[in-house]
């Protein structure tokens, strides 16, 4: 997985200072995903849509294909199981429109992604915020509440980390500070991750 993280820094050689907290960030996704937990990623505007890219990444193949194995197979029918893809079992927080229309009208907007946290969220899970200033109020509402539930958190930000790297176990911070520039960097930070991921948990 190494040779990811070499490329990344050869494409991106501003990000060379992040490798150490990728490889972090890394092992603790490995980790969760071999014991079956769940990512729940969230994020605002840009971020929302990393959020959901990301999740796509992860659903799906990526690189590769990743076909069922034959385990995996038993009780399908084969023409749907040579079809379906491995996955990464994770859950975007930036649907669940009715929710969250109902949520921020009738409690309070700030603690829409703390209350999907809650509902869904699992000791050992990873809540995983995505905001460039790292101060997005409802993405940090959401990691106190994932610290409370057990959960495991990594963020991913700006330069700064703001408020939400003092909640994070991880916090990858790219050396950016306008908002478009730093989502110009979030992308090749999470592509990363899941060629890692991918090549961990999926045979070619």
């Amino acid at each position: 997985m190494s040779e990811h993280l070499d490329t990344l820094v050869r494409r991106r050689p501003e990000l060379v200072a992040l490798t150490r907290a990728m490889r972090d960030a890394f092992d603790m996704l490995r980790q969760a995903h071999a014991a079956d937990k769940v990512l729940l990623i969230a994020g605002n505007g840009g971020s929302a849509a990393d959020a959901e890219h990301w999740a796509g990444e992860l659903l799906k193949g990526f690189c590769r294909t990743r076909p069922l194995s034959a385990a995996e197979r038993t009780g399908l029918d084969e023409a749907i199981a040579g079809r379906l893809q491995g996955a990464i079992r994770c859950i975007p927080l930036t649907g669940f429109p009715a929710f969250t229309t109902a949520f921020a009208n009738d409690v309070d907007p700030t603690l829409i992604y703390a209350q999907l946290v809650w509902a869904l969220g699992r000791p050992g899970d990873i809540f995983i915020g995505i905001s460039t200033s790292g101060n997005a109020r409802n993405v940090c509402e959401a990691a106190k509440v994932a610290r409370a539930r057990g959960l495991k958190i990594i963020g991913l930000t700006g330069s700064s980390g703001g408020a939400l790297k003092e909640h994070c176990d991880i916090c990858l911070r790219v050396p950016a500070a306008e908002t478009y520039e730093v989502q110009e960097l979030h992308l090749p930070v999470y592509h990363c991750l899941s060629r890692m991921l991918e090549e961990e948990f999926f045979q070619p």
